[in-house]
């Protein structure tokens, strides 16, 4: 991705090339940050409303402050302006600062957009598992595990895309130790069987994803049912089709799991249906 434009909250855009952060900043030395990224459509930032009250929820588990979300959406307002494309990505990082700052930092960031995410929705992702923790009941009972935080702590999710690709797949599924699936490194994870789309469900402590939401929301229309649960990747891996959501992303078909091709080891239909409802209500 490109950098088109950098806004920053109080002062306004800034040249993308001027450094911003101090190098003590504890985003930086300790990864106390947090963030939120969405797809813009159209100059319009998809669901930005619920990508700020995650941002909220996420910077307050770390106990950090935050500008009121009027101040946030001013700031993502101010940095699409300056970047002026129809389709892009935004991104909003918050940081405290340095030790001793008495306020943080927000900054609204616009990229291009990737382009090779159609071709990934054509082929479909082989995924491998990989074993992210212990018992799900431990992430949910052990909230300084922060999960479901979106935190510039990212080093495990970046090392896990990396782990998938030296093993010849394009991306990973988190698993607990007793095999049951939670999350991707950057997406929730999707299966079906016949009718029913299963996907795991919040209490697991993963994130609560915006994309993950409207799927939910859009799904009944597609004629399918949502069953939200614990499930095993062993079941994932016998079910007729799975997929990933995230906002920018948005819908990719899974089509091997571990090796292991899943149904007849193409993209599936409830993938193609959902990523065309999702388009539908992204660009309307």
């Amino acid at each position: 991705m490109t950098l088109l434009a950098v806004a920053v909250q109080g002062r306004g855009v800034v040249d993308p090339t001027e450094p911003l952060l101090h190098v003590d900043d504890q985003a930086l030395l300790r990864g106390r940050g947090v963030f939120e990224t969405t797809r813009v459509y159209g100059g319009k930032p998809f669901k930005l409303g619920p990508h700020v009250a995650r941002m909220a929820e996420s910077a307050a588990r770390l106990d950090l402050l935050l500008p009121s979300a009027a101040e946030i959406e001013e700031t993502a307002a101010q940095a699409l302006a300056a970047a002026g494309v129809s389709d892009a990505v935004l991104r909003l990082f918050a940081t405290p600062g340095r030790e001793g700052d008495a306020r943080g930092h927000l900054f609204a960031l616009v990229s291009s957009l990737p382009t090779h995410f159609d071709e990934l929705r054509e082929r479909g992702l082989k995924v491998v598992s990989l074993i992210l923790g212990p018992e799900a009941a431990v992430r949910v009972s052990a909230p300084w595990l922060l999960g479901g935080v979106k935190s510039t702590s990212y080093a495990v999710n970046v090392s896990a895309e990396q782990e998938a690709k030296a093993r010849g797949a394009d991306d990973a599924v988190f698993t607990t130790a007793d095999h049951i699936v939670l999350e991707g490194p950057v997406t929730n994870v999707w299966w079906r069987t016949g009718t029913v789309l299963f996907t795991p469900s919040l209490e697991l402590g993963i994130l609560a994803g915006v994309t993950r939401a409207t799927v939910i929301e859009l799904a009944p229309a597609a004629g399918y049912e949502i069953r939200e649960g614990r499930f095993t990747i062993q079941e994932l891996a016998a079910a007729d089709e799975a997929f990933t959501s995230s906002s920018v992303r948005e819908i990719v078909p899974i089509v091997s799991v571990d090796g292991t091709p899943l149904g007849d080891g193409k993209p599936g239909v409830a993938a193609a249906a959902l990523q065309a409802a999702l388009r539908r209500v992204a660009e309307a």
